[in-house]
């Protein structure tokens, strides 16, 4: 009984969430801050699950150990925000976040976006039909830098380079787009057929 109402519950607001392609209405407001309510709240608990309790209740309980309470402390200066006369306190916790963040992330888009895109780009080639992508990749690469690098006018040799460029950057965009499309078509399709099969048992 409890999944079947459940069904039904997911199938109105699924509804409600495609009511929006006609046009704006009440039915899509309320799922939409339905949506964003119950993520809050979802989110909420989990933080004080996983971060407060894990983090820093239980390592003071059982181990003793009270100085979690100073990352606490300054996670906590995250709401000096709302209060005017204390507002510049905040800039310690971003500091803390800016830095740990970039620390974490910069090798990571080094080594994804710079240095394996040099290793594909300086591959050796055999003239055989595999290395037919580590070409197309070297010359890619090379046109795009070209039309990114203003200190040369884009004319003569130059130009005709940097609008291969082009054309290699708009395939790129191109491809990012399309994948977005196809990840956006594939849950699309997942909700027909959850109304189709799951709800009304037409397939």
């Amino acid at each position: 009984m409890g999944t079947y109402i459940g069904i039904w519950i997911a199938a109105g607001l699924t509804l409600c969430i495609y009511s929006f392609l006609y046009k704006d209405n009440p039915f899509f407001k309320f799922a939409e801050h339905l949506f964003v309510g119950v993520s809050a709240g979802y989110t909420i608990a989990i933080t004080w699950n996983e971060a407060i309790l894990k983090l820093i209740w239980e390592p003071m309980k059982t181990k003793n150990d009270f100085t979690v309470l100073i990352p606490a402390a300054i996670g906590l200066l995250m709401f000096s925000r709302f209060i005017p006369k204390y507002r510049w306190l905040i800039r310690w916790p971003l500091a803390f976040i800016i830095g740990v963040g970039a620390g974490a992330s910069i090798p990571r888009v080094m080594q994804s976006l710079i240095f394996e895109q040099t290793a594909a780009t300086l591959k050796p080639v055999a003239f055989n039909l595999a290395s037919i992508n580590t070409v197309i990749i070297a010359v890619g690469v090379i046109c795009t830098l070209i039309y990114f690098f203003f200190s040369l006018e884009h004319k003569g040799p130059v130009g005709i380079v940097s609008k291969i460029g082009i054309i290699f950057l708009m395939v790129s965009f191109g491809a990012a787009f399309g994948y977005t499309i196809m990840a956006r078509i594939s849950l699309l399709i997942e909700r027909v057929y959850f109304l189709l099969h799951d709800w009304l048992h037409i397939i």
